[in-house]
């Protein structure tokens, strides 16, 4: 017989595979990526994702007590600040003259402040 819990188990091991391959995806693609404002898209949305689907998990499994509390809270953090660094650092390296990679085809943010 399905109970309730064996479905949450579930679901809380599920979110948290999925979480650890976005955050396994982010890596791959600091890695892989040619310059850092791709490698900055790679981190900003697969590893915000992929760190609060791991909180999620961790939430499901716990519940509302203390850990579970400062899990979501650490992932809604998580969700509000690094799009915002992102968007910061990159902003930081076009001012200081950090070139695109060779194969970009267009440079949106140079016709914006020059």
């Amino acid at each position: 017989m399905i109970t309730t819990e064996i479905v949450l188990e579930f679901f809380s091991n599920f979110i948290l595979i999925l979480g650890l391959m976005f955050v396994f995806l982010g890596m791959l693609g600091i890695l892989r990526l040619p310059d850092v404002y791709n490698r900055l898209h790679a981190t900003t949305k697969i590893g915000t994702l992929g760190a609060f689907g791991v909180m999620l998990s961790i939430l499901m499994k716990v519940g509302f007590t203390p850990i579970g509390v400062k899990a979501i809270t650490v992932g809604l953090f998580l969700l509000l600040t690094a799009p915002v660094a992102a968007h910061m650092i990159g902003r930081a390296a076009h001012r200081h003259g950090v070139d695109l990679c060779d194969i970009s085809v267009i440079d949106e943010y140079d016709k914006t402040y020059k």
